[in-house]
């Protein structure tokens, strides 16, 4: 647990920069993301600091989103529908990396989502 969020990661036998790219590609999100089926950026197509965007959830609904942490290479955050949620990063160690993501403090029912996350992102950055 860290202040007001809790922590969950994985190490992954792939360069930290794959493992970013996995994070940082919206069309990836809903092969790694159980709660998302689509997502689109407002404008552009590069994540970054203050970036806005939709994204879907597996019912239908699109919630808008802006991205309010942003580390180059290493981590983002973000509000969906107003409401801060995940932060998701990488830590380079070694020739892998340390995976992580933290879900608010009010959510710890969602880290088993999370886990299956960094499971599937883990596999995804192995193959590119």
């Amino acid at each position: 647990m860290q202040g007001t969020s809790i922590e969950i990661d994985r190490q992954v036998a792939a360069p930290s920069d794959a493992v970013w790219d996995v994070l940082t590609d919206l069309d990836a999100w809903p092969q790694w993301g159980l709660t998302v089926t689509a997502a689109q950026l407002d404008e552009g197509d590069v994540l970054t600091l203050g970036v806005t965007g939709l994204v879907w959830t597996p019912v239908g609904v699109p919630l808008p989103f802006t991205i309010d942490e942003f580390v180059p290479g290493r981590s983002w955050g973000w509000r969906v529908a107003g409401v801060s949620a995940t932060r998701h990063g990488v830590d380079p160690v070694g020739d892998g990396c340390r995976l992580w993501m933290t879900a608010p403090l009010w959510a710890p029912a969602y880290l088993p989502v999370l886990a299956v996350a960094l499971a599937r992102i883990d596999e995804m950055a192995r193959e590119r």
